[in-house]
């Protein structure tokens, strides 16, 4: 260990108790998950020993500025500026060139409570530590007063190690619910959903990492229904609707489990007592998945990211638990009827098969349900994303030609994400490229952004021109570096693109028509010169002139232009 990066008990006990102070429970969870992803480069503390520098990747690179002395004046170049996401990375990280656990720093305030007196209880505190509901304990009574002790106080609900590993996920969200009581559950902003996900975390010790993991991403489900399931059941009278703070705060949290679930679950060969506990997580996604409004999506994305995740292959998922969960979607169908949301249902089983192999149910099914559905590109990249990670090009190419034909009806923009993949598909698998043409010219004209995107990526000029012409564009809206690599691959196609538009700038009979003509018909006197068939294009422009001659404004333009003698 670097000698420079040192610090004793004093000074790691005064960091704990300022980062409990400045930073909220979401930004520390997402501080992690920067600093595990290493987006944390150049730490370096300075000469005084108290202020740290680094650079964090984010969109862009910021530079933060730390005072271990006092959090609170610390800086960075993000909008927030100060107690951020890249400030709690970089602190996690000097933590760990310091030698000092991760963990107590992302549990700061768990972990300052535990290393009072030991993990006894606080002297003087008047409060016993209880894991359970209605455990009450006696206020002090002050020296030399006379009057009756204060009424008892119930303690507020807590858990131990133990009891998380026992019980199951269900009862740990009863004790949320203790914990804060109905009346206080109202959350509509970041900042009470904040507050709300600190009181949840302060309720467990400090634990095993993969029992922390599971603990936190309960609690971020606990509170996203607290926000969500309001307006869930306002649905049904006046239609589903988030109020703008309100949709922002489920976003985050909605982020933050995602990219909790996005970091591989620390299940070591003896935590096997924790596997209960992630599938009553897999059935309490399923059933909030499965009656949520398709307008949500909220926990369908969690749900998705859990099977992409921590129990997808190679991290604990098997044949027999795809098959079994495979069992419970399917019987959900009979179970809730109506109030089915169809799209996750059919999705979810999708991702399913394939992982089972079973790529013709689950395109099948897709086909089956994907015109009602208003199927997007989104809803099918994790899909297309595990064949992708998986380079298994043969797959992939049959998925794209599949359900390429069940995207129609959006921008071509939407569509981008579904020609990234036949990019990646024809780049390693080149035989597959007439696929890739076939499926795209089927999907026009909504594929047309993507379309052309291929055929420019491939120098496929005549059909690029075809479309173009087919498409009634002007050759005046394109910059000119678009059109330059066609003059240097295949100059005589613009030829016909050209002189297309000439006659339709004509037949607009303004001077804006004419000027633009006579512009573009400069254009075509330089690609006829370089293509060394001047004497063509002097009969050209001669007839041109002669069949046009009543139309004096075109032909002023042309003199203007230097086009006519």
């Amino acid at each position: 260990m670097d000698m420079d990066y040192m610090l004793d008990d004093d000074a790691w006990r005064r960091l704990l108790e300022g980062v409990a102070a400045c930073f909220d429970e979401l930004t520390i969870i997402r501080g992690f998950q920067y600093y595990k992803q290493g987006r944390v480069e150049e730490l370096a503390l300075r000469d005084d020993g108290v202020h740290v520098d680094a650079r964090v990747k984010d969109n862009r690179m910021y530079d933060v500025a730390v005072d271990l002395e006092d959090l609170a004046v610390s800086e960075c170049a993000c909008s927030a500026n100060r107690a951020c996401t890249h400030m709690a990375a970089t602190l996690m990280r000097y933590a760990d060139l310091c030698g000092r656990p991760i963990q107590a720093l992302a549990n700061a305030r768990n972990a300052l409570k535990s290393a009072s007196a030991g993990g006894k209880p606080d002297s003087g505190s008047g409060r016993a530590r209880a894991g359970t509901e209605g455990v009450v304990a006696e206020a002090p009574s002050r020296a030399g007063n006379s009057a009756a002790p204060a009424a008892p106080r119930p303690v507020r609900p807590t858990f131990t190690e133990a009891e998380l590993t026992e019980l199951p996920v269900a009862k740990w969200h009863e004790r949320f619910l203790a914990r804060r009581g109905p009346m206080q559950l109202q959350i509509r902003t970041a900042q009470e959903a904040g507050e709300l996900l600190t009181d949840l975390q302060a309720m467990r010790p400090v634990l095993p990492w993969a029992l922390e993991q599971l603990f936190t991403l309960h609690a971020l489900l606990f509170v996203l229904e607290r926000m969500v399931k309001p307006a869930q059941a306002d649905l049904r009278q006046s239609g589903l609707f988030l109020g703008y703070h309100t949709k922002l705060a489920v976003d985050g949290l909605r982020s933050h489990a995602r990219s909790l679930l996005e970091d591989k679950l620390a299940l070591a060969d003896d935590s096997s007592a924790y596997w209960d506990r992630l599938i009553e997580t897999a059935d309490f996604l399923r059933v909030s998945m499965l009656t949520e409004d398709k307008t949500l999506g909220c926990f369908a994305a969690l749900y998705a990211s859990l099977w992409l995740g921590w129990l997808g292959p190679g991290s604990g998922g098997s044949a027999p638990l795809y098959e079994e969960e495979l069992r419970k979607l399917q019987a959900a169908e009979g179970e809730l009827g109506p109030a089915l949301s169809r799209l996750p249902w059919t999705l979810a089983q999708c991702l399913l098969l394939l992982y089972l192999a079973r790529d013709a149910e689950a395109r099948t099914l897709l086909a089956r349900d994907g015109s009602k559905l208003m199927l997007k590109t989104e809803h099918i990249a994790p899909l297309l994303g595990v064949l992708e990670r998986a380079e298994q090009w043969a797959r992939l190419r049959d998925w794209l030609a599949e359900t390429g034909p069940l995207l129609v009806g959006f921008r071509g923009e939407d569509l981008a994400p579904y020609g990234n993949y036949w990019a990646a598909v024809v780049a390693q698998l080149p035989e597959a490229e007439p696929a890739m043409w076939r499926t795209l010219q089927v999907m026009l004209p909504f594929s047309r952004t993507v379309y052309e995107d291929a055929l420019v990526a491939h120098g496929r000029w005549d059909r690029w021109i075809d479309l173009q012409m087919c498409m009634g564009q002007d050759p005046m809206s394109f910059r000119v570096s678009a059109l330059k690599p066609v003059e240097k691959d295949a100059p005589e196609l613009l030829l016909p693109f050209y002189h297309q538009a000439v006659e339709r700038y004509v037949l607009q009979k303004n001077r804006d028509g004419y000027k633009a003509a006579a512009k573009l018909l400069k254009r075509l006197a330089k690609l006829y010169a370089r293509l060394k068939k001047i004497e063509r294009w002097e009969q050209f422009i001669a007839a041109f002139a002669s069949r046009n001659s009543r139309l004096r404004a075109l032909q002023e333009e042309l003199r203007k232009g230097g086009l006519l003698s």
